[in-house]
């Protein structure tokens, strides 16, 4: 494993451990607010969890700059993949809500892009190898 990819996953890591320590307690407050349904102080304490995923964010692209050619091909091709059969399947599904099916969070995007950037990582590395 490179420096690069050491410096990532530390720093990932952090931001995971902060987003975790941010979650929790937002969830919490934003409950314990409850009685109050449109107030400024909510709105910011239920956002506190995306300041670490903003860093986790900039640290990927960090890493990116600083790995070599093929590897950011590679991230590409990934990402790319995510991207696109993300917005085909959040697309199609928007169309299947129109007859019936059960409205899905938008809170889900970015965990089915994740997913997917994963998935299209692995299938695109291996042909590399």
């Amino acid at each position: 494993m490179n420096t690069a990819t050491k410096r990532y996953l530390r720093e990932f890591i952090y931001s995971m451990i902060a987003y975790v320590l941010t979650l929790i307690p937002s969830i919490i407050a934003v409950n314990s607010l409850r009685d109050y349904p449109f107030a400024p102080a909510r709105a910011l304490v239920a956002l506190t969890p995306v300041v670490p995923v903003a860093f986790m964010v900039y640290f990927f692209i960090r890493y990116l700059n600083n790995i070599d050619e093929l590897q950011q091909r590679i991230q590409l091709m990934s990402i790319g993949f995510a991207a696109g059969t993300t917005g085909l399947l959040t697309f199609s599904y928007g169309f299947l809500e129109n007859v019936g099916f059960p409205r899905i969070s938008l809170l889900w995007v970015f965990p089915i892009m994740i997913l997917l950037w994963g998935l299209g990582q692995a299938y695109i590395s291996r042909r590399y190898q």
